[in-house]
């Protein structure tokens, strides 16, 4: 008797099964875009990744050949080395600058709205435009940056065509747009508690002890959260370093120049697929999704001895 009671409670009213379907109906668009737009592609990636796509007739199944002759490729791991450069150096960098000038612009000061506008402003600049904008700026000849160091008297570097300092101008050029990382920080300070800061301050603790004891480990889940999101972006580093090769004289058809300093993975993904090597490309790119899964789930994990929490004990 018991077991028909609790089966005959598990059962739906109608009014539940005319609400579920309701939900179901308004979801479905969704449910829709995701299995043909999400789904499907990843499904129909990770087959073409073991086959030798062709575009005229059915692809050649060839089990683990792509992923062979990729671990096998020098260019593979120049690529691989060129975007874990950018991921250590860059984005560590990038977030401290951040940091920095959040701090900056939470100070209490006259136009400090001004400020923020000022900072923010490059980062809402189409990528294709400010790419053009810092090739101009980083004219070895008449560059506006080499020609003030050598009011200097310094000599400017060739940023475009020296392997050297190829990688070093895509990172000057991305701290000029990190506005939207800024202004999650901004978003961050603003919600640590006065009363922490102030009682900090009677105790006798200076500007610097109140922003590392305080206020640094108060919005390390900000940090936490710009740090994962800038690790998956730069793993997927392309259009600065594209329009930077590209737009070399003599280098169109030479993706990752000079020397293959800036051949970063998705740009050498884009080349594969470009040359019709499919099958080769979509190994490459369930390559990089199972880096970024690694990278993601370490941050993750090692993310609970230097990540903070307001509700925990």
């Amino acid at each position: 008797m018991r077991s028909e009671r609790k089966a005959g409670s598990r059962r739906w009213s109608a009014r539940t099964r005319r609400n579920f379907a309701l939900g179901m109906l308004f979801i479905s668009p969704w449910i829709l875009g995701f299995l043909f737009f999400t789904l499907y592609p990843m499904a129909s990636s990770l087959y073409i990744s073991f086959t030798e796509h062709h575009v005229r007739r059915p692809s050649e199944w060839i089990g683990l050949t792509n992923y062979v002759n990729l671990f096998q490729d020098r260019r593979f791991w120049t690529s691989l080395y060129n975007t874990s450069y950018m991921v250590v150096v860059a984005v560590p960098l990038m977030l401290f600058c951040s940091f920095a000038c959040a701090v900056l612009l939470n100070l209490k000061l006259r136009g400090q709205s001004v400020y923020r506008v000022i900072y923010y402003l490059p980062s809402i600049v189409p990528i294709v435009a400010s790419s053009m904008l810092w090739i101009w700026i980083f004219n070895t000849n008449n560059g506006i940056l080499n020609v003030a160091l050598g009011y200097l008297g310094i000599t400017g570097p060739s940023w475009l065509t020296d392997p050297a300092w190829a990688k070093s101008a895509l990172i000057v050029m991305g701290l000029w747009g990190m506005g939207d990382t800024i202004v999650i920080y901004l978003s961050g300070l603003q919600d640590v508690p006065v009363s922490l800061l102030e009682a900090a301050q009677l105790d006798g603790a200076s500007w610097l002890q109140r922003l590392w004891h305080v206020t640094i480990p108060l919005v390390s889940p900000i940090t936490l959260f710009n740090l994962i999101l800038g690790v998956i972006g730069m793993f997927q580093y392309f259009t600065q370093a594209y329009i930077f090769s590209s737009s070399q004289p003599g280098t169109a058809n030479s993706l990752g120049s000079p020397l293959d300093s800036t051949l970063f993975y998705s740009v050498y993904l884009y080349d594969r697929f470009g040359n019709l090597k499919m099958g080769y490309a979509a190994a490459m790119a369930w390559i990089l999704f199972i880096v970024i899964l690694v990278c993601t789930l370490l941050l993750m994990r090692t993310s609970e001895r230097w990540t903070h929490y307001g509700g925990e004990a």
